[in-house]
């Protein structure tokens, strides 16, 4: 069965983006693993927002994997690019079972919340950035109480730290 993968980074104080949804804090002077991770999955998970947010950058980033958009707004229309979801545990039960790569989970923070939730997430990959924003969109909106093992922590000289946990079952 394929694995749901949440890779993302955060501020030190646990903010995705800032409260307008910028990502400008976000370190780019390495690759931190995110070429080998892409080349890892072939199937892209994201809320409305982040989705939103993502077409902001200019192309869409992810043309060459299968994208699909949850949102619970049935009016709701996206870009040939994607594949618009409004059925959460299901839709995630039944992708996991065909055969493929891995599947990320891109955010946000209140999809993320309801993965968490339902246990539909395997492995979190989360890279630490050394900022305190002070202020944004949370990482974890108030999910369940969920157990992580860790598997792996690689540390980088601008001081990031990449975390890698396995959801306990």
């Amino acid at each position: 069965m394929r694995k749901v993968v949440l890779f993302i980074a955060s501020s030190l104080d646990g903010y995705i983006a800032r409260s307008n949804g910028e990502i400008d804090w976000l370190y780019t002077d390495q690759n931190y693993g995110y070429t080998k991770f892409l080349d890892s999955i072939d199937t892209v998970l994201m809320g409305r927002k982040t989705y939103e947010q993502v077409l902001t950058f200019g192309e869409y980033p992810y043309q060459e994997k299968k994208s699909y958009v949850f949102t619970k707004n049935l009016n709701f229309a996206a870009t040939s690019d994607v594949e618009v979801v409004t059925q959460l545990e299901s839709f995630v039960n039944d992708l996991r079972l065909i055969e493929g790569k891995n599947i990320w989970l891109v955010g946000g923070s209140l999809l993320i919340r309801d993965f968490l939730n339902k246990n539909l997430v395997n492995e979190l990959i989360l890279s630490v950035h050394p900022l305190i924003l002070g202020e944004g969109i949370p990482l974890f909106a108030n999910p369940n109480t969920t157990a992580l093992q860790l598997t792996g922590c690689q540390t980088y000289s601008s001081g990031m730290v990449q975390l890698s946990y396995d959801v306990a079952a």
